[in-house]
């Protein structure tokens, strides 16, 4: 058990790398959190510097979840939620990142990367909602809220026996829609920023 606790920790530290805010700041000069939705992740990245700066950033994130669960959390033991909880500490790692005053992201690149290790099929389901989302209304917010909710069903119909990963879904979906709290607000109050710049405002 000291194990699991030690290699969450590195996952928690791995996810906690502030991937966004170092390309602000390594490329551009500037503090991604003083810009655009004032938010540490690749959307926000894309809208204050471009596709350049934001392609590596998510892919850097996912690859956060994605080296926690694969690698870090087969250090831990052969159990399967042991790898689920080593991933799911990096995702919280993104969202309070210890480098940035437990301020971070809000954890969907990095969710993505952990569940592409557990449960690929499902994922790939929910990224064709994400994208028809995206490209239907542009609103980032929303197709990340609505392939979050459709993860753990798509976990159900592709694994079924596969109880870990579908609570583990529950789980990350719940807080994801949790660190989207203001932008589901801002969607009621049709106030909310679209990806293709339709509207200003704040994400």
């Amino acid at each position: 058990m000291t194990d699991l606790f030690l290699w969450m920790g590195a996952a928690y530290l791995l996810g906690s790398v502030p991937v966004a805010y170092l390309a602000g700041r390594l490329g551009a000069g500037i503090d991604l959190r003083e810009h655009g939705s004032k938010n540490v992740g690749a959307t926000n990245v894309q809208r204050v510097l471009g596709w350049k700066f934001s392609i590596p950033v998510g892919v850097l994130d996912i690859a956060k979840g994605v080296v926690a669960t694969s690698v870090l959390g087969t250090r831990a033991g052969s159990a399967p939620w042991m790898q689920i909880a080593i991933g799911s500490a990096a995702v919280i790692g993104h969202v309070f990142s210890v480098f940035l005053g437990f301020r971070g992201g809000k954890g969907v690149a990095t969710a993505a990367g952990v569940v592409l290790v557990l449960a690929p099929g499902a994922l790939g389901i929910s990224a064709l909602i994400w994208l028809a989302t995206v490209a239907v209304t542009g609103y980032v917010s929303l197709a990340s809220i609505l392939a979050a909710a459709a993860f753990p069903v798509a976990t159900w119909i592709t694994l079924p026996k596969n109880y870990y990963t579908i609570g583990v879904g529950v789980v990350l979906a719940t807080f994801i829609l949790l660190t989207h709290r203001v932008n589901i607000q801002r969607l009621r109050a049709g106030t909310e920023n679209r990806f293709r710049g339709l509207r200003r405002g704040r994400q």
